[in-house]
């Protein structure tokens, strides 16, 4: 990977180091009228790199969209793809690499939960725009099936990123309610990464420092901007992936899946909303862990406090970032209808990542979680 403001202009010497011709652009269509994405064919174009562009992209990409990518990068007769963008453009990158080098999984649907497909990606060169869902480091993606209203996640090696430029320069011009919502994914995966079933010394390495990072500078990154706070939280998203790809996630993903796909809530802010409610679901089967996430929120004199204080004292630390950087408190105030309750939490329970989740949950007490966030 290449990191650090300006990263971008590597682009041009992977491409010609690895030989290929043409690429296939995927990005959204609010990076392609922001002006974002002009950046890297900026760079295309100076350096007489062929491409073809594919934006037709939704927040949360559909089985549709990946079908159109796979479309579009035969059409251009590409042998490479950048996708620019946050999850979704990286996502849908990571289904049409796929599904081009293993076409038996066309109809995208059977590539939900562990694929075992034969055949690496295409290569894709990830350029990351926004600072938290790490798709550019980690083996997962997650479709939008429109038709049966429900998320599903494919986990597949075969799908990594072969580079990924992690340019805070890029993410500059995140909406502050974007920044906000991603920085907080990141958060997410970092905790739930740290406490999930999965979880082991050099993972924990991992999330502890993101944890570290994200609480030290979202603030500034999301409030002021500040260039050096951004940059700073480009390496904390990225090392939460570097972590919770290896060992899974937990019932927050496992619920917010489900809000994404009949709600369209954008993942970030459904994962930030879920995050204190869950934690404190999952205190009684955690531990000495809320200590050190306590203490890695920035808390004082976490080696004191029993353990009851330092539970509350992380999950307090959580609740207070989010506010911070105007996060909506209730799921009400972010589009959720209470008549679907009963079907997200059936969805939730089914989710892959739940069963990471370090407390053993219930169908029931999802749908209690989401009324108490409600």
């Amino acid at each position: 990977g290449y990191f650090g403001s300006g990263a971008i202009s590597a682009i041009p010497t992977e491409v010609r180091a690895r030989g290929f011709k043409k690429a296939l652009v995927v990005t959204d269509p609010d990076l392609m009228k922001a002006g974002v994405a002009e950046k890297v064919l900026a760079i295309l174009k100076a350096e007489h790199i062929a491409c073809e562009i594919y934006s037709d992209l939704k927040q949360n990409p559909t089985i549709e969209n990946i079908k159109g990518g796979v479309e579009a990068y035969k059409n251009a007769h590409a042998d490479f793809m950048i996708a620019i963008g946050g999850g979704s453009a990286i996502d849908t990158a990571k289904g049409v690499g796929i599904i081009i080098n293993n076409p038996e999984y066309a109809d995208v649907r059977s590539l939900e939960g562990v694929a075992p497909t034969k055949n690496p990606s295409v290569p894709v060169f990830a350029v990351p725009t926004t600072a938290g869902t790490a798709a550019e480091t980690t083996i997962n993606y997650v479709v939008t099936d429109v038709e049966k209203k429900r998320k599903f996640v494919c986990v597949d090696p075969h799908d990594i990123p072969v580079v990924a430029f992690v340019d805070a320069d890029m993410m500059a011009s995140m909406p502050k309610a974007l920044a906000a919502a991603t920085g907080m994914d990141a958060l997410t995966h970092a905790i739930e990464g740290y406490i999930t079933r999965g979880a082991w010394v050099m993972s924990d390495m991992f999330h502890i420092k993101s944890i570290e990072i994200i609480a030290a500078n979202l603030r500034a990154a999301v409030n002021e901007k500040c260039p050096a706070a951004m940059e700073v939280m480009s390496y904390g998203q990225y090392i939460a992936g570097m972590g919770y790809s290896n060992v899974g996630l937990g019932l927050v993903h496992g619920m917010s899946h489900p809000m994404g796909a009949v709600f369209d809530t954008p993942h970030g802010v459904a994962n930030a909303l879920l995050l204190p409610y869950v934690m404190e679901f999952n205190a009684s089967a955690v531990g000495e862990k809320y200590r050190d996430i306590a203490k890695a929120m920035g808390v004082k004199g976490t080696c004191e406090m029993t353990e009851e204080q330092y539970k509350k004292a992380a999950v307090d630390a959580v609740k207070k970032l989010s506010e911070d950087v105007g996060i909506p408190k209730r799921l009400r105030d972010v589009g959720v209808t209470e008549d679907k309750l009963v079907q997200i939490s059936t969805d939730a329970a089914a989710d892959v990542c739940t069963p990471g989740n370090p407390r053993s949950v219930t169908e029931a007490e999802i749908l209690e979680l989401y009324k108490s966030a409600f």
